[in-house]
């Protein structure tokens, strides 16, 4: 099934202007929620800083971006007790269709779509737990105890029962996921293989002036990058001698006539996604 996909690139120093876990905590929700309100597909997690190590910094974005798409049910079996995680409650709720608020068997229905984790292994196949008050079946046996998978409800009755499916034909919007990436930005555009990319700038064409350029190319992979606090993403790239006009197919400014001398990534982020949304709906 050919679908749009839109992914977003945000650099590891996101976060790198709030010193306190819980501001870092706070700023990796917004960026969450946000992508989950505009349905982005994908969040990319990127090294902008050649001279420093960040592999610690990227792993707990990606820890905070993960846990918060997991829908709460099953969060106790896929995560380890980790400070990290100390402020995790204060993160806005996601409160997408894969986050459902009913944990009662009697609410299912036949046709509806869970995320589940495999419990145990029985004689008839697998125990999953789907966030109901009794486990389903998996009559497959190919994933194995304490694995995620998305589900779909085949049977309801004395036993519930599941089958496996891929998100990707699922027909609402179901979650973003997250990759944590090793290459920089420049290699990620030119080796990602993207069909548009699209990065933002303070010093980049007004939107306005290109959104009807942009919405000729709107399909296919779609990948949407974002700068860091102290540098944006011509100061990032300049780092491999790339130049970010060559990288991208457009270089926009979202935020035009700004009243503030900085915007922040996270308000970047919002901003921009939700000037798409109204031109290039989904």
């Amino acid at each position: 099934m050919n679908k749009l996909k839109v992914s977003i690139a945000i650099p590891v120093s996101v976060i790198s202007d709030t010193p306190h876990l819980r501001e870092k905590t706070s700023k990796i929700g917004m960026i969450a929620r946000s992508a989950a309100i505009f349905r982005v597909d994908e969040i990319i997690v990127y090294p902008d800083n050649i001279k420093t190590n960040q592999q610690r910094d990227q792993e707990f974005i990606a820890l905070l971006l993960n846990y918060l798409e997991t829908p709460q049910y099953l969060r106790k079996a896929l995560f380890r007790l980790d400070p990290d995680l100390q402020y995790a409650g204060i993160m806005p709720p996601l409160r997408t269709p894969h986050h459902p608020l009913s944990g009662k068997t009697k609410h299912l229905k036949v046709g509806e779509y869970r995320e589940g984790v495999v419990i145990l292994e029985r004689k008839d196949g697998l125990a999953v737990d789907i966030g109901v008050q009794q486990p389903a079946l998996l009559r497959q046996k190919q994933f194995q105890v304490g694995e995620r998978l998305t589900t779909q409800v085949v049977k309801i009755g004395e036993t519930v029962e599941v089958q496996p499916v891929s998100r990707e034909y699922i027909p609402q919007y179901w979650g973003y996921q997250v990759r944590v990436e090793n290459r920089s930005f420049g290699q990620l555009s030119m080796e990602g293989g993207f069909d548009l990319k699209i990065a933002t700038a303070r010093i980049g064409d007004d939107f306005k002036s290109v959104a009807t350029d942009i919405g000729q190319k709107w399909r296919g992979n779609i990948l949407v990058g974002f700068g860091a606090p102290a540098r944006g993403l011509h100061e990032i790239v300049q780092d491999e001698n790339l130049e970010l006009g060559a990288l991208a197919d457009f270089v926009v400014n979202t935020v035009p006539n700004q009243g503030t001398v900085t915007v922040r990534a996270e308000e970047a982020l919002l901003a921009t996604l939700a000037v798409f949304n109204i031109y290039f709906p989904r």
